[in-house]
């Protein structure tokens, strides 16, 4: 279990509490009348109702949890209570570790977890910086024509780059980014596909197939021993273990390839995106953070890393994580019975006011000054807490503060258009593009 999940804490007899508060169902009404957004919904709940909430969409109970001691209860303290019982990208990442349950995602967790803690975060530090490296010299090209860019796409870019180095040890090349175009393409699609099973994989079999075709190609050069130029990647880590391993078959190796392909940049470009649109609002932030200290000092990467814990507080990388209810429970005083989904809600729980003062305010100081962001473990969780917490977060937390040590100081962006709105699906994405022109920045020396 994780380490959270001793913390002391009050411990309830299952099933011995109050009934959870619950919505009225003119509240459901009205905004499905009105054809709202789920999160304008569990916002109105949570508003009225507090951190433990119920509400109806059919006729089963939903409880949304955002009150930070019982999101701890949820994911760190009870998971055996609380679990996971399907992903909705497994149409995608197949039986990969983020949707894989019971012991095999124990095995799989165990395989992959050191390769990005400790020495396996050594082991892939050069190849983000030179997929960081490789985004500033297309930033300076851009900077020097004048030629506009999309900033959203440039992020894409980068954090797939990233990662394709990390997996197999090899630069992207424009072919294969071109191909993974696809995965972005199944991600985006999920939330509108079909329910039926084989209907939705109808809708997507050509993007699936292109996946595929990638997959199986880089799986073959990994059992090749062809090792990229910083030496073989994590997908030789898959590779060589099913020599001992017969789960590990080439479905299972595909899965977790695209798995972590997947979930490996979208969530960073998605949060490198939000990031400069935020800048966009709040200049003076970037100022602040390049003014906190020299080139390459601890002062200047922990001012450039609280922009981004600011980014991830506001648009936090997982902002719903379902889970159900496997056995009756006692969570913060009130009676779950077996069988109840539960939302635990890491966007409403960063928006609290009675958390984080002024809310709605991008401030990176939060992240900077002693007592500037609750104490509390279940107060801030983008990448989610306890044993099922993202397996990246140190990778992504990494690759983004290298990236933007190479661009903030050297540009500054004028977007010619922003997106007014978001897209709520599995990650919350900026809806629309994110067209811009670079300048140098003053001083930056040439």
């Amino acid at each position: 279990m994780d380490a959270e999940a001793s913390l002391d804490s009050p411990q309830q007899v299952p099933g011995t509490g109050r009934p959870v508060p619950t919505a009225d169902p003119e509240l459901v009404q009205r905004w499905h009348a009105a054809g709202g957004e789920l999160v304008e919904l569990l916002a109105q709940v949570r508003e009225r109702l507090g951190g433990v909430a119920g509400f109806r969409l059919g006729p089963a109970l939903t409880v949304l949890v955002t009150g930070p001691e019982a999101v701890q209860h949820v994911l760190a303290r009870m998971p055996e209570r609380y679990v996971k019982r399907s992903h909705r990208a497994r149409l995608l990442v197949g039986d990969g570790v983020i949707a894989a349950t019971g012991e095999a995602w124990q095995r799989q967790r165990r395989l992959l977890q050191g390769q990005f803690t400790g020495t396996g975060m050594r082991r892939y530090e050069q190849r983000i910086i030179e997929a960081a490296r490789t985004t500033a010299g297309r930033w300076e090209e851009y900077a020097r024509t004048g030629q506009a860019l999309d900033v959203g796409r440039e992020m894409h870019r980068f954090a797939l780059d990233a990662i394709w180095r990390s997996l197999t040890g090899h630069p992207l090349d424009d072919a294969t980014a071109h191909e993974l175009e696809a995965v972005e393409a199944v991600g985006t699609a999920l939330p509108t596909l079909p329910a039926d099973a084989d209907e939705a994989r109808d809708a997507v079999a050509a993007e699936l197939a292109r996946i595929d075709a990638v997959a199986r190609r880089a799986i073959e050069a990994a059992r090749s021993t062809e090792a990229g130029p910083d030496g073989p990647g994590l997908l030789h880590v898959l590779t060589e273990a099913a020599a001992e391993r017969p789960e590990y078959t080439d479905r299972l190796i595909r899965d977790e390839l695209v798995t972590l392909l997947a979930a490996g940049h979208e969530t960073t470009a998605t949060t490198l995106t939000w990031l400069y649109l935020l800048l966009d609002r709040n200049p003076a932030a970037r100022e602040q953070a390049l003014a906190a200290g020299d080139e390459g000092s601890r002062q200047r990467r922990q001012a450039v890393q609280a922009l981004v814990h600011e980014t991830l507080r506001l648009y936090p990388s997982a902002w719903l994580l379902p889970r159900h209810a496997a056995e009756d429970d006692t969570l913060a005083g009130h009676t779950v019975e077996a069988g109840t989904d539960i939302l635990v809600c890491p966007y409403l729980t960063h928006r609290d006011p009675q958390l984080w003062p002024d809310p709605e305010r991008f401030d990176p100081r939060r992240f900077l000054t002693p007592g500037g962001r609750p104490a509390h473990p279940g107060a801030y969780l983008p990448f989610g807490i306890g044993p099922r917490a993202c397996l990246g977060l140190q990778f992504a937390l990494r690759e983004s503060t290298i990236l933007l040590e190479h661009l903030l100081p050297a540009h500054t962006v004028t977007f010619s258009a922003t997106p007014t709105s978001a897209t709520w699906g599995i990650t919350v994405r900026p809806d629309g593009a994110t067209p811009a022109t670079l300048e140098w920045a003053p001083g930056f020396p040439r």
